[in-house]
């Protein structure tokens, strides 16, 4: 498995995040959409989504990247891990789901 590659932050005011990232960053984001901001930093996807709590998301969330995510659903699940959000694909061949550890910490994991 790698290293995580993608922190998203759920907001509710995805302008005034953009703002504070931007600033925070130093750099602009490469996407800008209503739906989704996204930056990159030194390969790091830095993210804000302002559907995100609606979706489940409690915090920033790290995204690890899997080969196979109904594997690594099925093998969280037994482990423990309850889902917030199953398997959803958000386009450009890539699928996304979120689960919570024993203490409500967010997973989120990541194909394609």
């Amino acid at each position: 498995m790698s290293a995580v590659n993608t922190l998203i932050y759920p907001v509710t005011d995805l302008a005034a995040a953009k703002a504070v990232f931007t600033a925070l960053l130093h750099t602009e984001p490469h996407t800008d959409e209503p739906y989704y901001v996204g930056y990159s930093v030194d390969g790091q996807e830095i993210a804000l989504d302002p559907n995100g709590h609606r979706k489940g998301l409690t915090g920033a969330t790290p995204y690890w990247p899997v080969d196979d995510l109904g594997e690594a659903l099925t093998a969280l699940v037994e482990s423990g891990a309850t889902v917030c959000q199953p398997a959803t694909e958000v386009g450009g061949g890539r699928t996304v789901a979120v689960l919570a550890d024993a203490d409500g910490n967010m997973v989120g994991l990541m194909q394609g």
